[in-house]
């Protein structure tokens, strides 16, 4: 896309007045960029969801009708991510996942996908997709070519939803409490739940508690979306600052990672 197109396609966008004005403008930018499909996705804390975009009636009632938010990878992925990703790069190998994708594949979504993940204010998350019917070789070309003016497009997309939907915004964070940090900050470090209660030396029982009431205070889907949440607002630490911060950590170097948070 020329750097005239953008500009006139972002100039008609904050010009919108409604979701169905934005609606509309879906259907131009997937013309302008020759692809199957535009979607900006918009997932609440419940779990509901809210969005536009070129997919067929259909596949949408569908996607809703079989809970297909629990199981996407695309959406499950982009919540441990903070930068766009091609959908071919995520985690497809469980069966809910191949099948949901043969599903998708089906209902002409298109074999190939990109998606940039939005985080806005107090935890807000969505996701903005293009996808298509191309070559591995033809989307990453693709891909390269328009990742700067996606992200950038996906950022409006975002600023016009929080315009329209006020009332959707989450509200501001709780704080956690030390255990909850704790709880997270294992679990982001990649230790396994039974993992985690021995070095905090609580049953999984407890644990679990821990979790839901972090959950429930990031207002985040599952714990993926709380662990995602509660890095981008700064709550948690991970990675070699966690490993090297001063102060004692249970079971610090004596466990190996075994398996992601779930």
């Amino acid at each position: 896309m020329t750097a005239l197109k953008l500009d006139n396609f972002l100039e008609r966008l904050e010009q919108a007045r409604g979701l169905d004005d934005v609606q509309g403008l879906t259907f131009a930018l997937r013309d302008l960029f020759g692809v199957d499909h535009i979607v900006y996705h918009w997932v609440s804390a419940d779990g509901e969801q809210y969005g536009c975009g070129t997919y067929d009636p259909v596949w949408i009632q569908h996607y809703l009708d079989r809970e297909y938010l629990r199981v996407d990878p695309v959406v499950l992925g982009c919540f441990q991510r903070f930068h766009p990703v091609e959908w071919k790069r995520l985690d497809w190998s469980s069966k809910q996942a191949q099948a949901f994708q043969s599903d998708a594949i089906a209902h002409g979504v298109g074999n190939q996908g990109f998606s940039v993940p939005v985080r806005g204010p107090n935890g807000q998350f969505a996701l903005f997709s293009v996808s298509t019917n191309a070559s591995d070789d033809d989307w990453t070309r693709f891909t390269q070519d328009h990742q700067r003016d996606l992200i950038l497009i996906a950022h409006y997309f975002n600023k016009k939803a929080l315009e329209f939907e006020k009332h959707r915004a989450p509200e501001p964070t709780k704080p956690l409490s030390p255990r909850e940090v704790d709880a997270l900050t294992f679990l982001a470090m990649g230790y396994a739940r039974a993992q985690v209660a021995e070095m905090l030396s609580i049953s999984e029982h407890t644990l679990r508690a821990y979790i839901e009431s972090a959950r429930f205070k990031l207002g985040a889907i599952n714990t993926t979306h709380a662990v995602a949440r509660a890095m981008s607002e700064g709550m948690i630490v991970v990675g070699g600052s966690a490993r090297a911060a001063a102060g004692a950590w249970p079971g610090k170097g004596t466990i190996p990672p075994r398996e992601a948070a779930e």
